[in-house]
């Protein structure tokens, strides 16, 4: 396998985590009646969105990489949201 074709794997294995949070989001919500974002929907937008940002820093496109940075900041700032929450709530 060529450079090129490991790089487009990365890049398509990303946009799968970054896809299956809407998945994971959607079927808990089916399960609650109501909107709701489990922690799952935040592990999977940290992973799909660093590796999406390691193809984008591959491609040299600075209007990808400053969208995924952006993303990811949003992201772990969510999830530091929900651990401190629960970790107040004494939630595991």
């Amino acid at each position: 396998m060529d450079k090129e074709t490991i790089w487009l794997i990365i890049g398509f294995v990303g946009q799968a985590l970054f896809s299956a949070r809407f998945i994971v989001q959607w079927l808990k919500s089916e399960r609650e009646k109501k909107s709701v974002f489990p922690i799952a929907f935040w592990y999977f937008s940290i992973g799909g969105g660093v590796t999406l940002l390691a193809y984008a820093v591959y491609r040299e496109d600075p209007v990808f990489i400053v969208g995924q940075l952006t993303g990811l900041f949003i992201y772990f700032r969510n999830l530091y949201f929900v651990v401190h929450e629960r970790k107040n709530l004494g939630i595991e």
